[in-house]
């Protein structure tokens, strides 16, 4: 699944912001299968995605977990670690061989807060990654669970 445009990391941050960030980037690999944060743990980290895909999921009682959405290549994985009290709103999991770049999320809110216009641009970056999602949950939802679907087309 291809990230709207805004919501894509090198499209969303200006070069200057986008090298900032990347300066902090550390390199990671998972193979498929491994679960990189559970919903209400602690969120102390993010990625954004060079190759694989990861799956965001939700817990619905008395049922597995239900996939919200598939994020690829340039993606935003996890926003639940600018926003107190930092814990995660979704589960994660790796749907295949993931390389990524991973980020200190104490670091970078340190960043946002030294730096004004760089906090604005991720600020406003992470909320239209957030504002994808819960749209994304909510048709995904609708779909699994009500009575006629989202009635969108797939």
């Amino acid at each position: 699944m291809n990230a709207p445009a805004t919501t894509s990391m090198p499209r969303a941050l200006p070069a200057a912001h986008r090298d900032r960030l990347m300066e902090i980037a550390r390199e990671v690999s998972f193979p498929e299968g491994v679960r990189l944060f559970e919903e209400g743990s602690h969120a102390d980290r993010f990625w954004i995605v060079r190759t694989g895909t990861v799956d965001l999921d939700i817990r619905v009682p008395g049922r597995r977990a239900a996939v919200i959405e598939s994020l690829g290549h340039n993606e935003l994985v996890g926003w639940s670690w600018l926003f107190p009290p930092y814990v995660w709103h979704l589960g994660a999991g790796t749907a295949s061989p993931l390389r990524a770049y991973e980020f200190d999320a104490t670091a970078v809110r340190r960043m946002c807060e030294e730096d004004p216009e760089f906090g604005r641009t991720i600020a406003r970056w992470v909320g239209e990654v957030v504002a994808h999602r819960l749209q994304a949950a909510r048709t995904r939802l609708l779909d699994l669970y009500g009575p006629y679907g989202s009635g969108g087309m797939r």
